[in-house]
């Protein structure tokens, strides 16, 4: 069972969107300060926080380092929100039956 950690670790939304740019493909720590307009230093510190949370390594190619995404924590935060899945389920079933019923949809009006 993973920790409140992970929690913790996905509630900052650059962690999110460093996680989504991985998710991708592996990059360098120069791409992620590119995308995410942040300083090396303050994307060094969300890659650091990442890796202690387990959910990036880092891969050593001579001089440069690769940081890739880890699945196994998300894949284990899936897990425990799989029961919860119904609460959520029945109102997107709820919305699709509202969309298809209803004549006139937005991009009409």
């Amino acid at each position: 069972m993973f920790g409140s950690v992970t929690f913790e670790v996905l509630a900052e939304p650059v962690r999110r969107r460093i996680l989504d740019l991985l998710r991708e493909r592996p990059r360098l720590v120069g791409e992620l300060t590119a995308e995410l307009g942040l300083s090396q230093p303050g994307t060094s510190k969300h890659l650091r926080v990442l890796r202690e949370a387990g959910l990036v390594r880092v891969r050593a190619e001579a001089q440069r380092r690769w940081y890739e995404l880890d699945p196994a924590p998300l894949a284990e935060v899936d897990a425990w929100l799989a029961p919860y899945r119904w609460m959520w389920a029945d109102r997107f079933d709820a919305l699709e039956r509202h969309l298809d019923a209803d004549p006139d949809p937005v991009e009409d009006r």
